[in-house]
């Protein structure tokens, strides 16, 4: 939204008075709204001192060409001061296709790593510490996959899978809503994540098993009311699966993490994170009745807005980098990635990639906002907008639940349409110029900025498929085809499918081979 002759509103079109003082809080219940800080409704973070102690995660979000130059770039940034990792990878490994795939030609490397089997999945943890360091997988489709190939490294490695600890997103409502890289339609896709939940509660219990992202639906255009309401809609989705599923509440709810974004919009993406706390809690007690206190935290990961960077004056993006990171660290994240200030042009840079980590770095031990919890708390604008973020949300989630939840209105095209008119707003207002993007639609300059990208070599590709040949050339193909049977049959059936996907993937199965014994089955989404 834009500013109107009534006055200044955020991105979510919240109208923003002159002046908050103690009467733009009256009516509110201070202490039950508020609280303290580790203690119910969790509005002020989940940890009693928070970021006094201890720091976020710092993750830099890594991962191109092949499996080799991934691991060189994980320990340049272990290398640097990062506490976690975080892998991309890319769209022929999303979609579940191998490298040799006709519809992976030009991709391989491109966006992500490729990983096309057990072997890739060796080289790119080869050497990392994987009982110490925490690894987010950004991996959605294919997400049981990639976690299976790490299980199975690690135990190569003598590192029991119930010493492993990370994250896998394996959000796929938000891809039917935002992304598109889906493969299965939505309720075997459904089955799948539930299936991990279960496998992981009994042999994996440190892995986050979900990552509810509301990341690419802010990306996709989304105002953060909608961000925060489309994806507590898909959380209550995926609890309400897996306890119609027959299991335990607090069984997987402690293991269940989320992503928002950072936008520039300092105060209402405060009060989003701060809303998105209280709202949760209420959601695991209220709803679903969890009675385990680790099942009412909401743990999240932010990333600083990929939508917001500017191919005009990149530098510009150090700043805008900054300010998101600061809203983060105060609305209380658990973890953090910055984006490199060139990536409106390409992958990261190492210098780029360096200068976003110790963006953090700053924050963190130098700039005193993490000396005290929630020093916003108190806040006459920061409660009242926090609230009302909060009420606009509980009206969208209000109208989801009215439409059967959020399958329903994602087949409906409800959360698709919403996005498209808010973001088709913004995009207008930054036209018009009733919006402010600087270096962009203001303060522009006709001098070229001379910034290096990174280049993928194509030989990369080349050189996948070559190694990939090698690998299926050297395995008992027969061995292969009874076990990927036996995924296809378990497909059919109600038996849980990480079983006998990993029993293929330990014998030398590829990402694709699996994920074709799952098409073969469940067929694919078409999108009406």
């Amino acid at each position: 939204m834009v500013n109107t002759p009534s006055g200044k509103r955020t991105d979510s079109g919240i109208e923003i008075a002159p002046l908050y003082d103690e009467s733009s809080l009256r009516g509110s219940d201070a202490a039950a709204s508020i609280g303290a800080p580790g203690q119910a409704p969790y509005t002020r973070g989940i940890y009693p001192t928070m970021h006094r102690d201890r720091l976020w995660t710092m993750r830099q979000y890594a991962g191109f060409g092949t499996a080799a130059d991934t691991n060189a770039r994980f320990k340049f940034l272990l290398g640097a001061g990062q506490t976690g990792l975080s892998c991309a990878f890319d769209l022929p490994t999303q979609m579940g296709y191998d490298s040799d795939h006709p519809r992976a030609a030009g991709e391989v490397g491109k966006v992500g790593v490729a990983i096309d089997s057990i072997d890739d999945m060796r080289t790119l943890l080869a050497d990392l510490p994987l009982d110490r360091v925490t690894t987010s997988m950004t991996i959605n489709s294919t997400a049981g996959i990639l976690l299976l190939l790490y299980e199975l490294v690690a135990e190569e490695r003598g590192v029991p899978a119930s010493a492993i600890s990370g994250t896998i997103q394996n959000d796929l409502l938000k891809e039917y809503i935002a992304r598109g890289t889906y493969v299965y339609p939505p309720r075997p896709s459904m089955r799948i994540i539930t299936d991990i939940f279960a496998y992981c509660a009994k042999n994996v219990p440190k892995w986050n098993t979900i990552s509810i992202s509301g990341y690419h639906i802010r990306e996709a255009g989304s105002t953060a009311v909608q961000e925060l309401a489309f994806t507590l809609a898909n959380a209550i989705a995926y609890v309400q699966a897996a306890v119609d599923a027959g299991l335990d509440v607090d069984a997987f709810a402690p293991r269940l993490s989320f992503f928002w974004n950072g936008h520039n919009n300092f105060f209402e993406e405060v009060a989003k994170f701060r809303a998105s706390r209280r709202m949760w809690y209420r959601i695991m007690t209220e709803r679903f009745g969890a009675k385990n206190p680790a099942s009412h935290l909401m743990r999240f990961h932010t990333q600083t807005g990929g939508a917001t960077l500017t191919a005009q004056q990149p530098l510009n993006n150090v700043v805008r980098v900054a300010v998101q990171s600061m809203a983060a660290v105060l609305g209380g994240t658990q973890s953090l990635h910055t984006n490199g200030y060139d990536e409106a042009l390409g992958l990261p840079t190492e210098e780029a990639a360096r200068i976003a980590l110790r963006t953090q770095q700053i924050i963190g031990y130098e700039s005193g906002i993490t000396d005290t919890p929630d020093p916003l708390a108190g806040s006459y604008y920061v409660e009242s907008l926090t609230n009302e973020v909060e009420r606009l949300a509980w009206e969208y989630i209000q109208r989801i639940d009215d439409m059967g939840g959020a399958v329903n209105a994602i087949e409906s095209g409800f959360q698709m349409e919403e996005i498209d008119e808010a973001a088709y707003a913004y995009t207008k207002s930054i036209d018009d110029a009733s919006r402010t993007i600087v270096g962009v639609n203001k303060f522009t300059s006709e001098e070229a900025t001379d910034v290096p990208v990174l280049k993928v070599d194509a030989d990369r590709e080349r050189n996948q498929v070559e190694r990939l040949k090698q690998f299926k050339a050297a395995r008992d193909a027969t061995q292969v085809a009874s076990c990927l049977d036996n995924v296809r049959a378990a497909a059919r059936g109600s038996d849980n499918l990480l079983y006998p996907m990993k029993a293929a993937l330990k014998a030398h199965a590829t990402l694709g081979e699996v994920s074709d014994a799952l098409r073969d089955v469940f067929g694919v989404h078409r999108p009406g």
